[in-house]
């Protein structure tokens, strides 16, 4: 076969086959944006109509969650679809494909029921919403900010910036830090020459000075409140007191009320205790 031959063929197939092919892919392209753009906006009002009296930025978390799934799900389909209609192109039969990829899929489905166990878990999850990507969860003894979810698996990454793979069939129980709304939960210490009244009232004006505070005011939902005593320790009195917050925001809160406490304790005079022993020696007889 000659040169010119060679380039006849190759350009009767790219002007034939060849163009199919390069119209299938940008066609497949093309469609993908169109629905992933459709299913984003679709979601977005569907969540946000299911959730008014959510908090805007969870209700975000929800939809963009969904919309990762649903857009992941489609452009699987999508490009499975397109592949089976370019092979033809290249004189590849896909009716014996699709057969043997039947008898090969059944056998493999007997050997893959911790991925099908996986992808039931995960579409449970999104389901009940039980968590959403920018959640803060621990599952298991694994802690973290929801980086990545899909119906296989949850991406984690912790405060050291590591990152943790967890295979959805692999969740038994999942604590979410931020659904719906969060708590403040700390105790205080104060020495026992403490005078107990006295440091709850400075406490109260505090959680109130907080509360009203122009940059974490609006994160409390409920001010601080003090519970009461909640422990006799070593050499201090602890003291319990819990506050309402907005998702994510509790640490933001906690951290302020602490440095807050700190210096109004400062202000008063009011000692918070260091771990010491009272050592009595008796003299022999």
């Amino acid at each position: 076969m000659t040169d010119g031959t060679i380039f006849e063929s190759i350009g009767a197939w790219a002007m034939g086959p060849g163009l199919k092919i390069i119209f299938i892919v940008v066609g497949a392209f093309v469609v993908d944006k169109i629905i992933d753009g459709i299913i984003n906006r679709s979601i977005e009002h569907f969540v946000r109509s299911r959730n008014k009296s959510r908090d805007p930025e969870e209700i975000k978390q929800r939809a963009e969650t969904l919309s990762d799934v649903a857009n992941t799900s489609t452009t699987v389909i999508l490009f499975f679809v397109a592949l089976m209609m370019a092979l033809p192109e290249v004189g590849i039969a896909i009716g014996p494909l699709l057969t043997g990829a039947g008898v090969v899929g059944l056998a493999l489905g007997f050997g893959a029921q911790n991925l099908v166990r996986d992808f039931l878990s995960g579409l449970f999850i999104i389901i009940e919403d039980q968590f959403a990507i920018g959640d803060v969860i621990k599952i298991g003894d694994t802690a973290g900010v929801v980086e990545e979810m899909t119906l296989r698996r949850t991406v984690l990454r912790d405060l050291d910036g590591r990152q943790h793979t967890i295979p959805n069939g692999n969740i038994q129980v999942v604590s979410n830090y931020s659904k719906d709304w969060a708590q403040m939960n700390i105790n205080i210490p104060v020495d026992y020459d403490t005078n107990i009244e006295h440091a709850v009232s400075v406490i109260n004006k505090v959680g109130e000075e907080l509360f009203q505070d122009g940059s974490l005011g609006p994160y409390v939902i409920e001010k601080p409140q003090v519970l009461g005593i909640d422990n006799f320790g070593d050499s201090s009195i602890d003291i319990k007191v819990i506050a309402k917050t907005k998702p994510l925001k509790q640490w933001d809160v906690t951290r302020a009320f602490r440095l807050k406490i700190k210096m109004a304790f400062d202000k008063e005079g009011i000692s918070i205790p260091f771990p010491h022993r009272t050592i009595i020696q008796k003299k022999a007889k």
